[in-house]
């Protein structure tokens, strides 16, 4: 099991200088209860399980920068489930021309219109899994020790994600220019597994256990060229338009790679279609953002001066009042190292973060 001690001593120093961007929304991620499905889900792409009727769809899809751009050219939305050996997970794409290339597992699927799942079961920002596949039923799983801003270490390819189960329906016909398709469906199971693997956390959860994850559409422009269809060119560049990228939970920046900005996603014991369940705010999570936009402003005011500060007024934040919390950080720097943290007002516990984005949370003797 990967723990988080490792992460703080081993990798501290393999941090790029590079200026971060910081995301231009307010910090309000969508969030879902998932309830248990209370039969056996076949992973066959068709959700015709009961237990998926009575699961909720999530919202529809936005752009990744947030609500004020444009809406997506077309509907994507999830829905989830879980038993005590997967994490269940469907999803509908509507799509006029299905398409795709990418046979092999572990290519880089994005290149094809995808579907992509990235899961943070620590809510730390390190760890995390990320999963991407085609209408192909064609995958790419790795691991991401933490998000590439904090490292210079590539994410690992080889991990595999042991008994998943994926499939995809297709409602038209792939790879036919020339007539109009509706959609694509996909169904997933996660075994508990992976997960024990790469978090110390319950898994399978426990009632009202909070996981961090988001979902996320590639979608590129195409037009048919000798009957195939192919990446529309812009003719200012000589090269393909850039890709769409819609998600469930925006990130305020085109990139997935912000497990801050991911959706709350939190598990109910209870089987779905039965009693609702309410889902519950943390005040910790306030803590621990206001607390990323110093490591925001600290990673930029290192990339500016080779040095961390102890200042807020020099990082350009003010103090705010968090519920729960003391209204003053304590930072604490080294030459390249920087630690900040906030105590709860009855001081009992700390929620911390470092200079490689690492948030954790401990509890403080009296």
């Amino acid at each position: 099991m990967i723990k988080t001690f490792i992460s703080i001593i081993v990798f501290s120093t393999l941090i790029p200088a590079q200026e971060l961007q910081i995301p231009s929304i307010k910090f309000s991620p969508q969030k879902y209860i998932c309830y248990r499905a209370g039969e056996p889900i076949t992973i066959d792409g068709i959700l015709n399980e009961p237990a998926w009727g009575k699961a909720e769809w999530t919202n529809y899809f936005v752009d990744i920068q947030g609500y004020g751009k444009p809406v997506p050219r077309f509907s994507t939305r999830v829905k989830m489930l879980w038993d005590d050996n997967y994490l269940y997970i469907a999803a509908e794409l509507e799509e006029p021309d299905i398409w795709a290339t990418i046979k092999d597992r572990d290519s880089v699927i994005f290149r094809d219109n995808d579907f992509e799942v990235f899961i943070d079961p620590a809510g730390s920002t390190h760890n995390y899994s990320e999963f991407e596949m085609n209408a192909l039923n064609t995958v790419w799983d790795l691991l991401l020790e933490k998000p590439y801003r904090d490292t210079k270490k590539a994410a690992i390819n080889d991990w595999d994600i042991h008994g998943l189960k994926t499939a995809v329906s297709i409602d038209g016909t792939i790879n036919k220019p020339g007539d109009k398709d509706k959609k694509w469906t996909v169904e997933l199971a996660f075994p508990w597994s992976a997960f024990k693997e790469i978090a110390d956390v319950n898994a399978p959860p426990k009632n009202n256990d909070q996981w961090r994850i988001n979902f996320s559409r590639v979608e590129w422009k195409t037009e048919v060229v000798n009957g195939k269809y192919k990446k529309k060119i812009n003719p200012e560049t000589g090269i393909p338009y850039s890709e769409d990228n819609w998600v469930w939970s925006p990130q305020g920046v085109i990139d997935m790679h912000y497990p801050e900005m991911w959706g709350f996603l939190q598990f109910s014991t209870e089987i779905a279609g039965g009693k609702k369940a309410v889902f519950i705010t943390r005040k910790e999570e306030a803590a621990k953002f206001f607390l990323r936009q110093i490591y925001y402003k600290e990673r930029n005011y290192f990339s500016k001066y080779g040095k961390f500060t102890r200042n807020l007024n020099k990082l350009g934040i003010k103090t705010q009042i968090i519920p729960g919390y003391k209204i003053q950080p304590v930072i604490e720097c080294t030459s390249d190292l920087f630690e900040a943290s906030l105590k709860s007002l009855d001081g009992s516990e700390k929620i911390n973060i470092m200079n490689d984005g690492l948030t954790w949370t401990t509890q403080v003797k009296k």
